[in-house]
């Protein structure tokens, strides 16, 4: 089973539409995937049709019952999402008292990890759609996975997003000893701006080959298949976005070592 985690300590980037999508086409490939939504605002959930308060089991669950839950107890959380191949573990609201109320209690940052490894016979892929916050949730996600996928604006308030993103897993990578693969994803490009086109030029010049050689270019077909609660591969596959993101995903499966 492999792990990927969708980050950003700067909100509407694209990770949940990268969440979706990335799912939607693994989905497509064969792969069976989990995705898995810790941002308290549930957009991943609400995004499937899924209404994040009338549900009984969420991943709150997991959260709570730490070491002491079940691999039974975490597939009765589970959602369809309607789409083959595809599950939902769903958010709760709950999910944002949780530094409050577990912050500070020792080993909180790998339960996330412990209970995904109770589905593992379960699926080939899990991706996590994290909050735009750093905290329990954000840590607990980057500590579970094989690699953080990051998705960056390109224009340059997002930058300063992506700097705080880099030193955070610069703090996690000091304090658990484990060096962190990641991938910069250039998202919403429209090439007929100058602040785009300077902005990806920004990112290449920094980050170098940690960024994806493309881009994800605007594209109102992401919008239109939220409103349809259906993954956009699915509801346009021919569109540019589409096309961007099956490039991205045939990319991402030729890296080690989750290849």
């Amino acid at each position: 089973m492999v792990i990927w985690t969708i980050a950003n300590q700067k909100g509407g980037v694209g990770k949940t539409t990268t969440t979706v999508t990335l799912g939607g086409l693994l989905a497509e490939r064969g792969f069976r995937v989990l995705l898995v939504d810790t941002d308290p605002h549930a957009s991943l959930t609400y995004y499937f049709g899924i209404d994040a308060e009338e549900l009984e089991n969420s991943v709150y669950d997991i959260f709570i019952r730490g070491k002491d839950i079940t691999r039974e107890e975490i597939l009765q959380s589970l959602c369809p999402s309607g789409v083959n191949n595809l599950d939902i573990l769903p958010s709760s609201m709950a999910l944002a008292t949780l530094d409050r109320s577990l912050g500070n209690k020792g080993g909180m940052g790998l339960i996330l990890k412990k209970a995904l490894q109770k589905v593992k016979q379960e699926y080939d892929y899990v991706l996590l759609d994290c909050p735009p916050v750093m905290g329990v949730l954000m840590v607990n996600a980057i500590a579970a996975c094989n690699r953080i996928l990051i998705p960056v604006q390109t224009e340059f308030l997002a930058l300063k997003g992506l700097e705080r993103m880099i030193a955070t897993m610069a703090l996690m990578r000091s304090s658990q000893q484990k060096d962190y693969a990641f991938t910069i994803i250039p998202t919403m490009y429209d090439k007929r701006t100058k602040a785009s086109l300077e902005a990806y030029k920004a990112l290449k010049a920094t980050y170098q080959d940690k960024v994806w050689s493309a881009v994800v270019p605007v594209d109102t077909k992401f919008r239109d298949a939220s409103e349809a609660q259906t993954p956009p591969n699915v509801f346009a596959p021919a569109s540019r976005g589409v096309f961007a993101y099956n490039t991205l995903l045939t990319y991402l499966l030729q890296l080690a070592p989750e290849a």
